[in-house]
């Protein structure tokens, strides 16, 4: 397999859950690729260690997508190592607090947005800036969430955060297209990441949630990757300021029974 063979693909948040598979999915079609992480060490190093088994090169670094110092660092470091990035996945990011805005303090909207929203403009931004003037067939994809669209009371910092991703990107897309890049979202439903842990670690509030899923199931991390394939692969060239929601119609069945 070789839809991405020598392409270096820098993956945000890829030490557990959709990352990780992203990544893995990348390394099993010849990307050579940049995995980070916030503070999970141990599990960064474990993903390292299955790629490398791939037979592809990895490295692995920390790092802070809410601070722009961080992602000018690690970004720098990544070209100094490899020579370049072909491929940003911007997937890093927060859980929604699920607090009501009355009783929402200014620092949990903040770790929200900077995390999520401006996250996603400090690596695109720094991708771009080092990939200069090279940039026809470069890709960006950037994980979002069906709560770009789909709003949820208690979770006003996550939702306005993901509905600012998807903004950003299709801006992006815009600005981008006559030079050849290409810029999608991914919109994912519920899947068994540590996002979802509660129902990970319990089955009766996993099938309780799963019931409001008309495929009657959450979605697993692999079933990411080859989206992820496909959108960073010459496959898509035609494509970009898009969203691709996966689901499992979750986002289509909310208002069913009103």
């Amino acid at each position: 397999m070789s839809k991405l063979k020598d392409k270096v693909a820098l993956i945000t948040g890829s030490d557990s859950g959709i990352g990780r598979a992203i990544a893995e999915a990348y390394a099993s079609e010849g990307a050579h690729v940049i995995i980070t992480y916030h503070s999970d060490r141990e599990s960064a190093k474990e993903a390292e260690q299955k790629i490398k088994k791939l037979k592809t090169k990895v490295s692995t670094y920390q790092l802070d997508v809410s601070d722009e110092t961080s992602v000018q660092s690690v970004f720098g470091k990544a070209v100094k190592e490899f020579g370049q990035i072909d491929i940003l996945v911007s997937n890093a990011g927060v859980n929604g607090s699920n607090i009501p805005v009355v009783e929402m303090d200014t620092e949990t909207f903040d770790t929200c947005i900077k995390t999520n929203l401006y996250g996603a403009f400090y690596c695109c931004r720094e991708f771009l800036r080092l990939r200069k003037n090279k940039l026809k067939g470069t890709k960006i994809i950037i994980v979002s969430s069906i709560h770009e669209e789909v709003c949820t009371a208690g979770n006003a910092d996550y939702n306005a955060s993901k509905g600012g991703v998807r903004n950003f990107s299709k801006s992006l897309a815009l600005e981008l297209a006559p030079k050849g890049v290409c810029v999608n979202n991914i919109a994912p439903g519920m899947i068994l990441t540590p996002m979802n842990q509660q129902a990970m670690d319990n089955k009766k509030v996993r099938e309780e949630k799963e019931q409001h899923i008309p495929i009657k199931r959450a979605g697993k991390p692999e079933e990411i990757g080859p989206l992820a394939v496909y959108l960073a692969s010459s496959d898509s060239d035609y494509v970009t300021g898009t969203t691709f929601t996966i689901d499992g119609a979750l986002s289509i069945n909310l208002g069913q029974g009103a």
